[in-house]
């Protein structure tokens, strides 16, 4: 056995040479199953989606968007989608929707259950009341510097703040004046008290309640005091009675808070169901960062066209660039469920990817750096309509008829003057295979007197080699693709690679200085066949050779653009395939 990168998937060799994957256990199902078997919560499943709406999410939420509403669709039960907008200001109404339509395109629907949390502003502000006058909380009026320093480390105590002993008046007090308004930003805090010398620095009288000043995307300028979200996530999730809160293991250590916040303010009106946290590891991807801080970096500073950037690991981006939901899903649903953290090659991902479009994408020819080619025993004005399979993988998808004529183009990399030995596609004197088509011969090579460079190619075609001719089985070397001249499209071509040199940015101390320079190629006269007329943003086809390619929304109806997805060749397969061990 060997992991493919440092992901929790495994695969193995089957007796005929194919690759069968080891799919993980999902230790959370597992505790599922054990807590219906054992009748908890009433046989009830209720799981939540709960993003903070201050960015655009990235391929690890998708993980997370697939395993909650997965295991709420397994279980006969339902899944929430909540909004945790406890900071109006890094928070905005532009990302509320991207979220949205972020988890229906990769097919999950939350139905008439959309939450936020400042829909639940006045109820936490009833069971803050309640935690003054149980006595487990209070004001405090250090200062959030000073407040990191009476905390302590992880090895000494923390100090008991001096307003620590407040009364509960005084506290009352307090805390009403606080969301009067009456202090400025960073003056007072509502702090639970709990135990300055735990062992978990989370449990150190954490800060429930801040002062901002500021509006907020849904309630406006009600509210100058906003919970912590360590303080609002557990209430929402009891609230809403979830019986299984999953979070990533970063949240581990806020388990303890969790259930201290759970288990001291009565919610009973409610319901009977007190929420339980289970962290599981979240996904980390080579050669990408998973921080929305590091992702809203590269967008606010130009390094990136913006959150859908295609080569962003942000959802829109990866829709963008031609990724499909179902390829994401499987991707997900194949790395499993682990218990600590790891990296996933992004190869394998790309695998997913090249396998779902196998079958749902038709097969095109488009030449990216065109070589003009004339064929000089063929019929001037002569065009004929050559049948062409759209996708051998899927023979319900029909054919298609792709025009030959004269004067054709094909890649500049399929020629070489004066070739070395294991070069076998087209060098004067040689012959090769056009898709579809014919073979021909190169006779004559022109070039720019001033550069050099090879302008022009004159060839010969055998016309008894044409398919379904008594000659179409003579055989050479090398097939190529290729594009009739009078009939090509002109596109632009967007070639995208990793948008970082290093596997794991996200360990560099500076992560701008690995951006790769040569992420993004632009090729701005490339030639597709005629068969892409009409072709709209979001349409995926396979370039013959070339790879999957994806029609961007910046296409025009005077020109189309594409994004590459991925290229033909499959590094995570190769790697799997040559190992059995």
């Amino acid at each position: 056995m060997a992991l493919i990168g440092d992901a929790n998937l495994q695969y193995r060799s089957t007796k005929g040479g194919g690759v069968k994957l080891d799919m993980p256990e999902n230790f959370i199902q597992d505790i599922i199953t054990e807590d219906l078997k054992e009748g908890k919560n009433g046989g009830k499943v209720q799981t939540r989606f709960p993003p903070e709406p201050n960015g655009y999410l990235h391929i690890g939420h998708a993980k997370s968007i697939c395993l909650n509403f997965g295991l709420a669709e397994a279980n006969g039960g339902l899944c929430n989608l909540r909004f945790d907008d406890t900071n109006p200001t890094k928070e905005d109404i532009e990302y509320v929707e991207s979220i949205k339509e972020d988890v229906r395109w990769l097919g999950f629907d939350w139905d008439d259950r959309c939450y936020y949390a400042s829909d639940y502003f006045d109820r936490l502000y009833e069971f803050a009341i309640q935690l003054i006058k149980a006595g487990k909380a209070y004001v405090c009026d250090l200062s959030p510097q000073e407040i990191k320093e009476y905390r302590g480390t992880l090895t000494e105590p923390g100090k008991e703040s001096p307003y620590r002993n407040r009364s509960v008046e005084e506290n009352l007090d307090l805390f009403r004046r606080m969301r009067a308004g009456e202090f400025p930003d960073g003056s007072r805090t509502l702090r639970a008290k709990i135990d300055m010398a735990s062992p978990n620095l989370n449990m150190r009288d954490p800060v429930l309640y801040r002062i901002v000043h500021a509006p907020h995307h849904r309630t406006g300028d009600k509210w100058c005091i906003y919970p912590m979200y360590d303080f609002a996530h557990p209430l929402s999730d009891a609230l809403e009675q979830i019986t299984h809160s999953i979070c990533t293991l970063e949240f581990a250590d806020h388990r303890p808070l969790y259930d201290w916040i759970i288990e001291n303010v009565d919610f009973s009106d409610v319901g009977p169901i007190k929420p339980k946290q289970i962290e599981f590891a979240r996904l980390n991807l080579s050669h990408t960062v998973m921080s929305k801080r590091k992702l809203r970096l590269l967008v606010e500073r130009g390094y990136v066209s913006g959150w859908d950037d295609p080569r962003m690991p942000t959802i829109a981006g990866l829709r963008r660039r031609g990724y499909t939901p179902e390829a994401i899903r499987n991707f997900c649903e194949r790395i499993g469920v682990a218990r600590r953290n790891s990296v996933v090659d992004i190869a394998f991902l790309e695998h997913c990817v090249r396998e779902d479009l196998n079958r749902r994408a038709p097969r095109i020819m488009a030449v990216l750096r065109p070589l003009r080619v004339v064929i000089d025993n063929y019929p001037e004005g002569q065009v004929e309509w050559l049948e062409a399979e759209n996708n051998p993988e899927n023979p319900d998808m029909g054919t298609r008829r792709v025009p030959f004529s004269k004067v054709l183009y094909i890649e500049r990399e399929d020629f070489m003057e004066d070739p070395p030995k294991k070069f076998f596609r087209l060098a004067p004197g040689r012959e090769v295979r056009l898709k579809n088509a014919y073979i021909i011969k190169c006779d004559r090579v022109v070039k720019d007197q001033r550069t050099g460079q090879v302008t022009e190619l004159h060839c010969t075609y055998d016309p008894e080699t044409k398919s379904g001719s008594p000659g179409a089985g003579r055989k050479v070397k090398v097939t190529i693709h290729w594009v009739s001249a009078a009939h090509a499209i002109e596109a632009e071509v967007r070639l995208y690679d990793h948008l970082f040199r290093s596997e794991n940015p996200d360990e560099l101390e500076d992560f701008i200085a690995d951006l790769n320079p040569n992420s993004l190629e632009r090729l701005t006269s490339c030639m597709v066949e005629p068969s892409i007329t009409g072709a709209s943003a979001g349409n995926r086809y396979q370039f013959l050779r070339q790879g999957y390619f994806c029609v961007d929304p910046d296409s025009s109806a005077g020109k189309l653009v594409f994004n590459r997805i991925v290229t033909l060749r499959d590094e995570w397969a190769k790697m799997a395939g040559s190992s059995d061990k």
